[in-house]
């Protein structure tokens, strides 16, 4: 037998009974879990807490403050152990509950009030795709980088791209980024708290990390799978 907090079983067969469906608490945010090399491209000791990689507009989430990057490692009193965990507990919540979230923000601890809103059907969002442009590849020869394997462009260059962050428009199979999951027709957002439009942008915030002697930096990635971190070794001999 599965234990089940009493006050959730309470809820839920009241909504059965009610309704004849349950109603899931939404937050509108897209996460995912904190690994070691997040962890460190963040900044932060433990690889613990959902990381926050887009706040959809005119969501609870949206309306209370929440950003990309956040980490959120607690919802009222209950400590969240991964992405997962999250998912569960707000989802066994009933739409118009007040939650306190607790979360790192850039290393800092703070805390956010919201309103659950009730769970949309789910939308499956259109896969992208983008020409093969010749570009330089993302650290413009820069040997105090790692070799990220990518050739970019801006996504205003690069047709049904759309109008931010950088397009990837080729991966070395050999190099970092690919080890990383970066595909062709993925746009690069944000190198560490940093949009980027350019290129430029990208090998600026790679070599502003460096400098910082972070060992990881986190680069905010959209495809169409939706959005996400990808963590990046800043270590010049790692392979690729």
């Amino acid at each position: 037998a599965f234990a089940i907090p009493s006050e959730t079983v309470k809820t839920v067969v009241a909504q059965l009974r009610d309704k004849g469906s349950v109603a899931r608490g939404y937050i509108g945010v897209q996460i995912q879990p904190v690994t070691e090399d997040l962890a460190s491209g963040l900044g932060i000791k433990d690889a613990e807490g959902a990381l926050v990689a887009q706040v959809q507009p005119n969501t609870p989430g949206a309306k209370a403050g929440l950003k990309a990057g956040d980490v959120i490692v607690k919802v009222n009193e209950d400590a969240i152990k991964d992405a997962r965990d999250l998912t569960r507990k707000v989802g066994l919540m009933k739409p118009g509950t007040e939650i306190k979230l607790s979360l790192i923000r850039e290393t800092k601890p703070m805390a956010l009030s919201l309103t659950l809103d009730q769970l949309p059907p789910e939308q499956q969002m259109a896969a992208r795709s983008g020409a093969p442009q010749s570009e330089d590849d993302a650290t413009g020869g820069n040997k105090d980088l790692p070799r990220l394997g990518l050739q970019l462009a801006p996504s205003k260059s690069v047709q049904g791209a759309g109008g931010e962050g950088v397009v990837v428009t080729g991966v070395d199979p050999n190099g970092a980024a690919a080890q990383r999951g970066f595909k062709t027709g993925d746009v690069i957002l944000k190198v560490g708290d940093k949009a980027v439009s350019t290129p430029k942008d990208v090998r600026d915030g790679l070599a502003a990390a460096k400098a910082e002697n972070r060992k990881a930096v986190l680069i905010q990635v959209k495809s169409g799978e939706g959005v996400r971190f990808v963590a990046i070794t800043l270590d010049a001999k790692a392979k690729g």
